[in-house]
């Protein structure tokens, strides 16, 4: 596979884009955001340490299914035939999601983890589809702008709320980024490496060397935020700062807080 020679991205500062958007239109933000049916009162996520609340609608709740599903196939025999005696295709929410996801990091490695999401991801894609995806999107600037773009409205149920928000990728411009104000898989898992094994290297992975369109994703732990950067290679692991980040020791039902990194990203 050819590897593509994109420079460093350059994210643009949260106080720039707050500065920009309170230039004009009366202080309104100049970015589109999806607020996927969270109901705080604000309107926005709760503050770290709170969870944020969800009013999830047929189609959030038609994704959690279909991706609890797949992945129960991976899952321990014995939760798995649990769950489909207790539950109906409609009667998951996202916090079983969440419950099958950790059944399946049980008893396996890292890379056994990440390959689990892949084959999930494939596994809801008709065949010959990646290399349809390749014809239609290459690694052009539209590509990873149009991404970003349908990243924000699809992916909601996932993440939470998102917006598109501007990068520089080889000293150019381009408004191929997304912004992801707090991770609700992240928020829910409360668990680094589920975040990392299970999220943001399968994902990037999959669509810098399956679809061919280079992804970086850069998760902040220190208020699970997260910046998705379309048109951007990733790192190797080694070279990820992720790869050497500790556990959430006071949220993680899994976490070893005698341990200075996560022990699911040393596996």
């Amino acid at each position: 596979m050819v590897v593509l020679s994109f420079q460093p991205v350059q994210l643009i500062p949260t106080s720039s884009l707050q500065r920009r958007r309170g230039a004009s239109g009366g202080g309104r933000s100049t970015c589109a955001t999806i607020r996927c049916g969270i109901a705080e009162p604000s309107g926005e996520p709760a503050p770290l340490g709170q969870k944020t609340k969800y009013n999830d609608g047929f189609f959030e709740k038609a994704f959690m299914t279909l991706f609890a599903r797949k992945m129960e196939i991976y899952a321990p025999k014995a939760a798995a035939d649990s769950n489909k005696k207790k539950k109906g295709w409609f009667d998951y929410d996202y916090e079983s999601f969440v419950d099958v996801s950790k059944s399946v990091i049980l008893g396996r490695n890292r890379l056994q983890q990440q390959e689990v999401v892949r084959e999930v991801l494939l596994s809801m894609l008709p065949p010959g589809a990646p290399a349809q995806f390749r014809k239609l999107f290459p690694p052009t600037k539209w590509a990873a702008e149009f991404n970003a773009a349908l990243t924000v409205p699809f992916f909601h149920w996932l993440v939470g709320p998102s917006e598109v928000v501007e990068v520089e990728i080889d000293g150019l411009k381009q408004r191929s980024g997304v912004h992801i104000k707090k991770c609700r898989y992240l928020e829910n898992s409360g668990c680094v490496g589920m975040c990392v094994n299970m999220c943001k290297i399968p994902t990037q992975d999959f669509f810098t060397n399956d679809f061919g369109l280079p992804l970086t994703m850069i998760p902040n732990f220190e208020d699970m935020s997260c910046e998705m950067v379309y048109g951007q290679v990733p790192p190797p692991f080694e070279d990820d700062p992720v790869s050497k980040q500790p556990c959430y020791a006071d949220i993680c039902s899994i976490a070893n807080p005698n341990s200075t990194i996560c022990p699911k990203l040393q596996a």
